[in-house]
């Protein structure tokens, strides 16, 4: 039996999402900070503030656009139910139509959408005419969490470093251990949705090393002339 990896789709987005933001946000922050000359303990408060206040905006932000997904495919199965309860002949016409455009000829099509109908004519319209299933529905909740906690985790890990480095090495010691996290991160999820590991793994340490350069050079700049 085949084994496909799109049921994964709704919490390896949200999660992946949380975790390279996580990182990304915490470690330039940490970097820019660093590169201002600010001592430990004010890179350590700065850090942790970026770590709670972006767990609580992915929460928030994944939460508010995972549901309205979920108001709009909750409309679409509404007005799917009253058209099937008002013209079920138009509605039998319209699933035969689709199946007759992947491929079938119409008698054979009409024949599948009167099966389907009489099973699950609901569920045979959601999935076939509005592609809404239940292994890819929406779930606010189970995303906001998964972003928040996967937030949490990532931006942790440059935390971590700078407890455990020298003050001097703080700039060039976090972004190395950020990028390495990265790159991880970035391979876990390709290995997990199945896709190119060296690809996916090149794309989020590119654009992890990016924000980093740029925040550091930031800080470096106002630091100076602070």
């Amino acid at each position: 039996m085949e084994t496909h990896r799109s049921h994964r789709i709704g919490w390896l987005r949200a999660a992946v999402l949380g975790a390279n933001d996580g990182i990304v946000s915490t470690a330039s922050l940490i970097v820019g900070v660093a590169a201002a000359d600010t001592p430990r303990s004010g890179i350590l408060v700065a850090g942790i503030a970026g770590l709670v206040a972006g767990a609580m905006s992915m929460a928030a932000g994944e939460y508010v656009s995972v549901s309205s997904q979920a108001d709009t495919e909750a409309a679409d199965m509404l007005r799917e139910k009253g058209e099937l309860a008002k013209q079920p002949a138009a509605e039998h016409a319209e699933l035969t139509a689709i199946y007759v455009k992947r491929g079938l000829d119409e008698g054979l099509a009409a024949q599948v959408a009167t099966q389907l109908m009489a099973g699950d004519a609901v569920g045979a319209h959601a999935r076939d005419e509005l592609g809404i299933t239940e292994e890819l529905s929406t779930r606010p909740v189970q995303a906001a969490f998964a972003s928040a906690g996967t937030f949490t985790v990532g931006a942790a890990l440059p935390l971590l470093a700078v407890l455990l480095l020298p003050q001097v090495w703080l700039v060039w010691g976090v972004s190395a251990a950020s990028l390495a996290f990265l790159a991880l991160l970035g391979a876990l999820a390709a290995r997990a949705g199945g896709s190119p590991v060296l690809r996916s793994a090149g794309r989020v340490t590119f654009w992890g090393a990016l924000a980093m350069g740029l925040t550091a050079g930031v800080g470096a700049l106002f630091g100076a002339r602070v």
